[in-house]
C-alpha cells in the first residue's frame, strides 16, 4: 500500500497483522515486539510483526469506552531484569461505575513461542476513582534518569486538573517503585503533591523525550486545542481555566493561552482537532531528513501527523517554571492520510515507523521510504 503525505512525499505501508482494539506497542531487545489490546490481551509479535501467542498472567481489565488495558513499556535494562510496565483500568469493587487507571510492574519471563507476567506489582494509582469511562490517559515513558513518567488524564471531570491534592489531569514522576522523587517541584508538600511534575492537563495520550532529555506530552482538547506541549518541571498548562478550543456545549473557557501568559502555552495547537494518539520523536536513519521529528497519530483526523520543532523568541515566561530567551515551538511539516484513525505510533530497531490502526480490525502497518521498498 502507497500513502501520499500533503506535500507530495510518499511512503510505503506494509500490512503486517491486526488486532482488536490495538493500543500500545514496545519492541523488546530481540527485535520481537509487544501490543496491547484495549479488549485486554497483550500479544507478543516475531520479528516479522505476526502474532506469537497472548502473554499469560496479564491483569484482568474490561474495556468500557476509552478504559481497559493501556500501555506497555520495558523497562531500559530489560536484557537484565526482564521488567516491564502495564497500565489498565480496574473497576471499585464496591460501585461498578467507578473507575480508575492502575500503573503495575511486572516481570516477564519469554520462550520461544509466548511468554508470562510474574512478580506483578501495583506501583501506582488514579488517587480517586470516578464515574465515567473516559479521559484516563496513562501513557508510560522511562525518562533519561531512569524514573517512570505517567500522563493521568482528568477523567472529563474538569477541576481535578488544578487540585494539588488530586493526581488527575497532571504528568506524574516517580521511581521505577512508584515512590515520589526528591527532586520533583512539589516534593515535600506531602502525600500526592510529591508526585506531580506538571499540572494543568486534559487528555494526554502520548508521551516521548527527545534526543536532549526533553519530554514531550500532547493532548486533546475539547471542542478545538488540541496541544503538543514542551514539559517544564512545575508548570500548570491552565486546563480547565484556558483552552485554545472551547466547551462541546459551546460555553466559552475563561481565556485561551495568548490572554493568560502564566500558564505554560503549547507548542504547537490544532483547531480543528487531530485527536492525538500515540507519539514519537524519530531518531532513526531510515527517514534521515526527519530526525528530531515529531510523529503524532491522529484519530479524529485519520492521519498521522509529522511535526518540526524550531527556536522562536520567548513570549511565554509561564508560571515559575523555568525559560529563556528563546522557546522550542513546533510546526506541521506533513501528513500522511489512509482513511484510519491511528492509535499507536512506534519507532522499529530497523528506523521503519510502525502504526496501529484503531478499532477491531485495527492494522500493524511498517511505514517506510516509497523507493526504499521498491
Amino acid at each position: 500500500m502507497s500513502v501520499t503525505g500533503t506535500n507530495g512525499t510518499e511512503l510505503t505501508a506494509e500490512v503486517l497483522e491486526s488486532f482488536d482494539h490495538g493500543w500500545a506497542m514496545t519492541f523488546l531487545p530481540d527485535g520481537r515486539a509487544l501490543v496491547s489490546e484495549l479488549t485486554g490481551s497483550l500479544w507478543l509479535l516475531d520479528e516479522d510483526g505476526s502474532k506469537i501467542a497472548e502473554i499469560a498472567n496479564v491483569p484482568e481489565t474490561e474495556m468500557r469506552n476509552q478504559g481497559g488495558l493501556g500501555d506497555i513499556i520495558i523497562h531500559p535494562d530489560f536484557a537484565n531484569n526482564n521488567t516491564v510496565f502495564l497500565s489498565y483500568v480496574e473497576r471499585d469493587e464496591a460501585d461498578d461505575t467507578l473507575s480508575g487507571a492502575v500503573v503495575v510492574k511486572a516481570t516477564l519471563e519469554l520462550t520461544e513461542d509466548g511468554g508470562s507476567l510474574s512478580d506483578v506489582t501495583r506501583i501506582w494509582e488514579q488517587s480517586q476513582k470516578l464515574k465515567g469511562n473516559g479521559h484516563y490517559s496513562h501513557r508510560l515513558a522511562v525518562a533519561p534518569d531512569g524514573n517512570l513518567i505517567i500522563t493521568s488524564g482528568e477523567r472529563q471531570h474538569f477541576s481535578p486538573a488544578q487540585n494539588m491534592d488530586i493526581n488527575l489531569g497532571k504528568v506524574i514522576r516517580v521511581t521505577t517503585d512508584g515512590e515520589p522523587v526528591e527532586d520533583n517541584p512539589f516534593y515535600g508538600n506531602g502525600g500526592i503533591a510529591d508526585t506531580i511534575w506538571s499540572l494543568g492537563h486534559r487528555n494526554m495520550l502520548g508521551v516521548a523525550f527527545d534526543g536532549d532529555g526533553q519530554l514531550w506530552v500532547h493532548e486533546m482538547g475539547p471542542k478545538g486545542g488540541d496541544e503538543l506541549n514542551r514539559i517544564v518541571r512545575g508548570e500548570n498548562y491552565g486546563y480547565p481555566i484556558v483552552s485554545n478550543g472551547e466547551h462541546y456545549n459551546g460555553k466559552q473557557f475563561f481565556g485561551n493561552h495568548e490572554d493568560f501568559p502564566i500558564y505554560e502555552n503549547p507548542a504547537i495547537s490544532w483547531t480543528p482537532v487531530i485527536s492525538p494518539a500515540g507519539l514519537i520523536i524519530y531518531d532513526g536513519d531510515t527517514f534521515a531528513d526527519w530526525q528530531g521529528d515529531a510523529f503524532i497519530g491522529g484519530l479524529s483526523s485519520r492521519a498521522l501527523i509529522r511535526v518540526e520543532f524550531v527556536q522562536t523568541p520567548l513570549d511565554n515566561q509561564g508560571s515559575g517554571g523555568e525559560s529563556s530567551t528563546m522557546e522550542t515551538t513546533a510546526n506541521e511539516a506533513e501528513r500522511y492520510e489512509w482513511d484510519k484513525r491511528i492509535r499507536e505510533v512506534e519507532q522499529g530497531p530497523d528506523g521503519a515507523i510502525y502504526v496501529i490502526e484503531d478499532k477491531e480490525g485495527g492494522r500493524l502497518l511498517r511505514l517506510t521510504p516509497a523507493a526504499a521498498s521498491e
